[in-house]
């Protein structure tokens, strides 16, 4: 029994760890490049496009195609970082969590 108020406490500590943890994620931003920074995507913790950059020297008309996959390569590369962060984030609030062989956090 006394195993059993133990897990419910850590359950209840970690539920308000995960709660924290959705906050810092939500405010949280990240910036992927692409074209050796000439195209820059910022996106929310939620992966929301807020903001992007482009070089001056990339608006010719002639470029069009090229400076839509630089757009997209950008977004993409902020993308991983926001996967990124999320999963390191994850880890660290889960690290010395004594979960059940094949249980892992978020469920």
């Amino acid at each position: 029994m006394k195993d059993l108020m133990g897990m419910m406490k850590q359950a209840k500590a970690m539920q308000e760890k995960m709660a924290g943890l959705q906050e810092e994620i939500a405010s949280a931003t990240v910036t992927g490049q692409s074209g050796g920074g000439l195209v820059s995507v910022t996106l929310s913790g939620k992966g929301e496009m807020t903001a992007i950059a482009i070089d001056g020297s990339l608006a010719k008309p002639e470029e069009k195609e090229i400076l839509e996959d630089l757009v997209l390569a950008a977004h993409n590369d902020a993308k991983q970082r926001l996967d990124l962060m999320l999963q390191e984030k994850t880890a660290a609030l889960t690290e010395g969590l004594q979960l059940p062989g094949g249980m892992k956090f978020p469920f």
